[in-house]
């Protein structure tokens, strides 16, 4: 008898979304480019992203009450424009920046990579990102998902187990028929831990030309490795 394909049981596909189905630092770099500040674009982008995990550390422990990443992306911003002595910007500039993240590109393969996928299966997000957000990214980068799931929808952000189950609850599918595409091993490990299928997709450039992106190699516990979204559909049959 012919062993089963460890995707054969999978109904839906959840996606993280920054850094594998768009390029954050990328398009963060051109939009403070056309800013002309006296700052490195690509070291400004880096700053705004380091205090993504931080601030969100700050709401799983209670600190913060529930906050939005809209929010957070706007309170780290200050930050890096208080840190880097930025005074040139209005408050309507700042307003406008901070929604940069509504605006991220996607990587050349995320949309004929989803289009395949959505053929076979359920797509859907599985973002920190807040709801408003990630439908602006999808109507400006074309991407056709199903439903988007975000934090915001289960009140926790990743890597709490409310946000991973939360998707095959929603669905009433139990955790073996959801499956976590990610390019984040730790994102991953939290989804496995949990009894998700997973697939890791290679993003090198996703932190940009100063820093070579070290989680690549394989590792035997992910269920799919995939140079991006046509390889795995390619190995999903799709």
């Amino acid at each position: 008898m012919n062993k089963p394909s460890p995707a054969s049981q999978v109904k839906v596909l959840a996606f993280d979304v920054f850094g594998t189905v768009v390029d954050w630092h990328g398009s963060i770099v051109r939009e403070v480019s056309s800013l002309g500040l006296s700052v490195d674009p690509v070291d400004f982008a880096s700053a705004w992203r380091n205090g993504y995990r931080p601030a969100m550390a700050r709401v799983r422990s209670g600190e913060l009450p529930w906050t939005k990443i809209d929010d957070l992306h706007r309170m780290i911003l200050d930050q890096v424009l208080l840190d880097l002595g930025i005074t040139s910007l209005t408050e309507e500039q700042k307003r406008n920046l901070n929604l940069v993240w509504h605006r991220l590109a996607a990587w050349p393969d995320s949309v004929s990579g989803l289009t395949r996928l959505k053929r076979q299966f359920t797509i859907v997000t599985l973002s920190n990102g807040n709801l408003g957000l990630l439908a602006d990214m999808a109507k400006n980068a074309g991407l056709a998902w199903d439903l988007i799931l975000s934090a915001e929808v289960f009140r926790h952000y990743k890597p709490d187990p409310e946000t991973y189950l939360g998707v095959g609850q929603t669905f009433d599918l139990p955790p073996e028929q959801t499956m976590l595409v990610a390019s984040h091993k730790d994102d991953l490990a939290a989804a496995h831990a949990l009894g998700l299928k997973t697939a890791f997709i290679e993003r090198p450039a996703e932190f940009g030309p100063k820093k070579a992106n070290p989680d690549l190699e394989h590792v035997s516990w992910t269920t799919f490795h995939a140079t991006d979204f046509n390889h795995l559909a390619d190995q999903l049959g799709a």
